[in-house]
C-alpha cells in the first residue's frame, strides 16, 4: 500500500514538473537551443530528478526538447518554416474543437469560458504586457480544448498550440496589435457558450488564419 502511495505521489510530481517545464519552454523562458539541466530544474521546482526525467520524456515527444547522443538535452529551436505545417493542422482541428465545444460544453465549461470572456475585455488596457496576454491566450485555447471532452483532440491541439505560441513569442516585439489578436477570442467564446457550433467553427478558422498572416507580416 505504501508503494502505491509513493507511485501516486511520483505521478503527481511528474505532472507538476511537466506542466511547469512545458510552459517555460512555450513562453521561451527557457530559450530555444538552451541546454536542459535536470538537477537545476528539479531544484527550481522543488522536485527530485525522477519527476523531471518523466516530464522530459513527454516534452521530447511534444517536440519541445530534443536529445543528442553524447551532447545532452536542449530546448528545440523555433523554426519559422514549421509555421505552415503547424497552421495546416490547426486550420482543420481548431474549427472542429470549437464546434465540438459548442455542442458538448458543460455548465462548468461555460462558466470557465465566461470568466475568461470577462478577462478578455481588459486585454487592451494599459499595463497589460505581452507575457500576460500570451498566458491569457493559452488559457482560452486550453479551456476550449477541454470543453470538447475529446482527450485525443485536446492533446493534439494543446501540443500544436504550444508550438504556435513559441513562434508567437519569438516575434512578439514585431507584432503591432497583440491585444487585438487576443480579444478576437471574445466572439468565439460567445458562440461556444451559446451553443452555436457553425459560428464557433468559422471564427476559430479565421483566428488561426489571422495568426499565421500576422506572423508572416512580422518576419
Amino acid at each position: 500500500m505504501e508503494q502505491v502511495a509513493i507511485e501516486i505521489e511520483e505521478l503527481s510530481l511528474a505532472e507538476r514538473a511537466y506542466r511547469a517545464i512545458r510552459d517555460r519552454l512555450v513562453m521561451l523562458e527557457i530559450r530555444p537551443g538552451a541546454p536542459i539541466n535536470e538537477e537545476q530544474l528539479g531544484q527550481s521546482l522543488g522536485v527530485g530528478r525522477t519527476p523531471v526525467r518523466e516530464a522530459l520524456k513527454r516534452l521530447q515527444y511534444e517536440r519541445l526538447i530534443t536529445t543528442y547522443p553524447r551532447r545532452g538535452t536542449f530546448a528545440t529551436e523555433v523554426n519559422i518554416t514549421d509555421l505552415a505545417h503547424i497552421s495546416e493542422v490547426r486550420q482543420e482541428l481548431e474549427p472542429l474543437a470549437a464546434a465540438q465545444a459548442a455542442r458538448r460544453a458543460t455548465a462548468t465549461d461555460r462558466a470557465n469560458l465566461t470568466a475568461l470572456r470577462r478577462e478578455l475585455e481588459t486585454a487592451g488596457a494599459p499595463g497589460r504586457d505581452s507575457t500576460e496576454l500570451m498566458h491569457l491566450d493559452l488559457q482560452v485555447h486550453r479551456a476550449i480544448y477541454t470543453a470538447t471532452h475529446n482527450p485525443y483532440l485536446e492533446d493534439t491541439l494543446v501540443r500544436h498550440d504550444n508550438l504556435a505560441t513559441r513562434i508567437w513569442c519569438l516575434f512578439v516585439d514585431r507584432l503591432s496589435d497583440m491585444a487585438g489578436h487576443v480579444e478576437e477570442h471574445g466572439p468565439l467564446i460567445e458562440a461556444i457558450v451559446s451553443g452555436d457550433a457553425d459560428t464557433a467553427a468559422r471564427l476559430a478558422r479565421s483566428h488561426v488564419e489571422g495568426f499565421e498572416q500576422a506572423i508572416r507580416e512580422a518576419i
